[in-house]
């Protein structure tokens, strides 16, 4: 590993293409530029661990057709009574809106 020294405003260079430069330093917080063409991905250590842990976990899990048969019936059942629940709310015609409507189109 290599530990540097930089200032607000200088920069580093890794191979060719790569730039890394120091915008600011804000107390223990330093923000940097990175330049590099867009082949190089540039990730976040802790979104890196966090989608591997994501890639790890999603390994394990079963298929989405072994789960729905787990639950049996039970998607089924809700999607009719959703359904039902849906035909019941049904808003019934507001006179009022009646009443203006043929004032249109007289």
């Amino acid at each position: 590993m290599l530990i540097l020294q930089r200032r607000a405003g200088e920069s580093l260079l890794i191979g060719e293409d790569i730039t890394v430069s120091v915008v600011s330093i804000d107390g223990v917080r330093v923000r940097l530029a990175i330049s590099a063409p867009d082949h190089v991905s540039i990730l976040r250590s802790e979104l890196a661990v966090a989608s591997a842990a994501n890639r790890d976990s999603a390994m394990e899990e079963s298929a989405p057709n072994e789960l729905l048969s787990l639950l049996g019936g039970v998607l089924d059942t809700r999607r009719e009574s959703s359904a039902s629940k849906t035909e019941e709310i049904r808003p019934e015609p507001n006179p009022k809106n009646a009443n203006k409507q043929n004032k249109k189109e007289e």
